[in-house]
Formats: C-alpha cells, structure tokens, sequence
C-alpha cells in the first residue's frame, strides 16, 4: 500500500488538469463539424446579405442595375423633368399611391423612393417575372410615352416611379426593396432605412 507521504499531489493535479484541457480540446474538435453544418453556406450568406452600391458615377437620366439575392435592382437618377411626370399620370395609374404593400414606409410616396432623384427597385415585372426594359424617351412607346419601363414580353408599362398603368397584365407596382444611405454616394440594399 501507497502511503500519502509517497503521493505527488502537485502532479496528479498536473494529471488531472491535463488530462481535462486535452478531453476538452478533443470534445471541441469533434463536436466542430456538426456546428459548422448548422450555418447557413457562403452561396446562401451571399444571396441574402446586403449589398453596397457606388451611386457618386450614375449620371442623371442613367440607370445601373446591379443582383441582390439573385434579381436585378436597378437604380436611377431621375433628373428634374422626369419627376415632373410622376404627378401627371395619376388617372393611367392602377396603384398610384401605392396602397398594396409592394414598398418599405419610407418609399410610400408619389415618387416611391427615399431621395426623390433616385429610384431603387427590384427590376423584375410584375406580371411573370421578366425584365422590363428602361425607356426614359418620351414617345418611345407610343406618342403620349412620358418615360418609364416597358415589359416587351406581354405589354406591361410602369412609370418612373414602378407604378403600373391601368389595363395591362402587371397587377401591381414594381417591388422596393429594402435600402438605405450610408451617405450622398452610397447606398445599401437589403437594410431598412430610418427614413420616414
């Protein structure tokens, strides 16, 4: 029999406290992979995270279009004349005040954006998803065209501000996603502006 006088108790406790550091380093390693599966993927991370846009280069009357989760946003700067026809075309409109849900509070307003010169919308029809096109020409449809986006797929028209006209397929306005200025060249889709 061992007596205590025998016992190195300054290394059982080195033992012990070892013996747990490593189990817990090995727990953890083992334990890595089933917490690193339960995250989203880098794909998945990227088409949900937000996105910043340089707007300091968009010259007025230009639109860039650029993806945020997987569908085209477009942006433009709407010079003084094109603001100029949102309030005209009130009567064509289907939603002109844009009561069904299809923007943040923020942008519920006749030019449906946060700074009146620049739209930002989903670029995608309302009708079955295709891409409208960007006619800003007036005439460029029809003589009375003051501007706007056609959808050359079914004949769906919207105006500057992605509020649909009356008698064509589209039921609604084009969406606003969510987005915000990080400030005067920058903005960030995908985040809510504090913009009321």
């Amino acid at each position: 029999m061992v007596s205590d006088d025998e016992i190195d108790h300054g290394r059982r406790r080195f033992l012990t406290t070892a013996t747990t550091v490593i189990g817990g380093i090995g727990a953890a390693c083992v334990a890595t992979p089933f917490v690193v599966s339960w995250l989203p993927s880098a794909r998945a991370q990227a088409l949900g995270a937000p996105i910043e846009i340089d707007i300091s280069k968009l010259e007025p009357g230009a639109q860039m279009t650029v993806e945020w989760r997987g569908q085209p946003v477009w942006v433009i700067n709407r010079t003084e004349q094109m603001l100029s026809t949102l309030d005209v075309l009130t009567e064509q409109l289907r939603d002109p005040n844009s009561d069904v849900e299809q923007q943040p509070e923020y942008a519920k307003n006749p030019h449906r954006s946060i700074k009146p010169e620049y739209f930002v919308a989903v670029g995608l029809c309302t009708h079955l998803g295709c891409v409208p096109t960007y006619r800003p020409d007036l005439g460029g449809i029809d003589a009375a065209w003051p501007g706007g986006f056609y959808c050359p797929c079914h004949g769906s028209k919207y105006d500057l501000a992605g509020r649909v006209y009356k008698g064509v397929p589209a039921p609604t306005n084009l969406p606003i996603p969510p987005h915000r200025y990080l400030n005067d060249d920058v903005i960030l889709i995908g985040e809510n502006s504090e913009a009321k």
